[in-house]
């Protein structure tokens, strides 16, 4: 365990309040999102020029609190985890974990950047996003080399626009664009089967940019009903993400360009083996009706030449490497979200996968992924520099006891001899209590 060098594909950053401060001019800070908070200590990301507020400041960053208080949502980052919000603590937290690489989907902006999709100043919207990709690749990521898959936001919405901020991106070394697992759900982009795409296709096959799909930009992964557990939401949610894989593996696109990768975020692994079988039975059985060409390859084949797939905890998936496909398997840590493990990370993944071969380790917990997004960390840093043992040795110093903080209590909204029901944790993730709200500036210069 000790020697596993890991890169999760998915984790999330919980935007700081003053990412903007370095990356617009003064004539357009009014223009921007800002960090605000209400009388009573709730904080919202507020963008007054579109009349625009999120529900949630730290959705669900609720890392290093007893598991007890995993429904109590963070209302401000003083109710977080420092390395929640604050790039040094960050790290610290990463080596805590013994955790080498992260690649980190953006929160306020939607884990595609559809926040900002319905913006009514399309050109300031732009400048907007542009500014988010400055402080994600060079403020946040820029200091630690090999320690983060660089990703960039893009404005979907405008073809033209997307392709100059992709290669404006691409100059400043990004590694993957955030992407919709689903552009056509909740009728919000053309569907990915449509003409509209293929300008993007074609740039990423020729620069080999991966897209990063994250479960719930495309099928949403919904409860039954308001009375339904929320235990029972949590359990499927991964699987939510193969009704956008199957279609995904429908895309024309993937037979004229080799290079084009989707990365799905946050699915799981154990049932990749049924939908692969499903989709070669559908095609051996179904195909002299519906028409559909792979290109002489089984469905899975395709499969398996563009897909990465990750996981948290998937015992049965690792155990079944092989029908998953031992190439397209990578890890995800999810910190700070409450399906992470840290500090405990390491301890939990060689649980996982410490009856596969060697050769298959280092590839789950590490190569497959840096081959997938193109870097090499190890070879820049020494593998020496990169295991579970050199990372947690620096981290002698962090504090990885549980602390109580504070946040809404899904709790507070049901009986406590009965489960939570996803009502009840709907009503605590729903809009920030009404009230005054002003920027938080003088504040938060001393969280920095």
């Amino acid at each position: 365990m000790e020697d596993m060098i890991i890169a999760s594909v998915d984790d999330h950053v919980i935007e700081p309040p003053t990412m903007f401060d370095q990356h617009i001019a003064k004539e357009h800070i009014a223009l921007f999102p800002q960090y605000v908070t209400d009388e009573l200590g709730n904080a919202s990301w507020y963008w007054e020029h579109e009349e625009k507020r999120t529900f949630s400041v730290g959705l669900n960053a609720v890392v290093g609190r007893p598991k007890e208080e995993y429904g109590m949502e963070p209302m401000n980052i003083d109710q977080m985890r420092k390395g929640v919000w604050d790039r040094d603590a960050h790290i610290d937290d990463m080596n805590a974990m013994g955790q080498l690489t992260a690649l980190m989907f953006p929160t306020f902006a939607g884990f595609d950047g559809s926040w900002f999709w319905d913006a009514k100043d399309k050109e300031n919207c732009k400048r907007v996003m542009s500014a988010y990709n400055d402080w994600h690749i060079d403020e946040w990521c820029g200091p630690y080399k090999g320690r983060y898959f660089r990703g960039a936001l893009l404005p979907l919405w405008d073809m033209q626009a997307t392709l100059e901020e992709a290669k404006r991106v691409i100059k400043k070394g990004v590694e993957t664009f955030f992407f919709p697992a689903n552009p056509a759900a909740r009728n919000r982009l053309p569907s990915v089967h449509s003409e509209y795409w293929e300008p993007l296709w074609k740039l990423c096959d020729e620069e080999g940019i991966p897209l990063s799909c994250h479960i719930g930009t495309g099928t949403a992964p919904e409860a039954n009903s308001n009375q339904s557990p929320i235990s029972a939401w949590i359990t499927s949610m991964p699987i939510a993400i193969a009704t956008d894989a199957a279609d995904l593996l429908h895309l024309e696109a993937l037979l004229r360009y080799p290079n084009l990768k989707i990365a799905l975020s946050e699915g799981g692994i154990g049932w990749v083996p049924y939908l692969l079988e499903r989709a070669d039975f559908t095609h051996r059985h179904h195909g002299p009706w519906v028409r559909v060409d792979f290109g002489g390859k089984l469905p899975s084949e395709v499969f398996r030449e563009h897909f990465l797939t990750c996981f948290i905890d998937d015992r049965f998936g690792c155990k079944n490497y092989k029908d998953v496909g031992e190439n397209i398997i990578s890890y995800e840590c999810d910190y700070p979200h409450s399906d992470c493990t840290w500090p405990y990370v390491a301890e939990d993944l060689w649980d996982n996968v410490k009856e596969m071969p060697e050769n298959v380790i280092d590839k789950v917990t590490h190569q497959n992924a840096f081959r997938f997004y193109n870097m090499d960390p190890v070879a820049e840093l020494g593998r020496e520099n990169c295991t579970v043992g050199a990372l947690r040795a620096k981290a002698a110093h962090v504090d990885t006891g549980a602390k109580s903080l504070g946040g809404k209590d899904a709790r507070e909204h049901g009986d406590s001899d009965k489960a939570i029901t996803s009502g009840q944790v709907a009503e605590t993730l729903g809009p920030v209590t009404a009230g005054k709200v002003w920027e938080s500036r003088k504040k938060r210069k001393g969280l920095s």
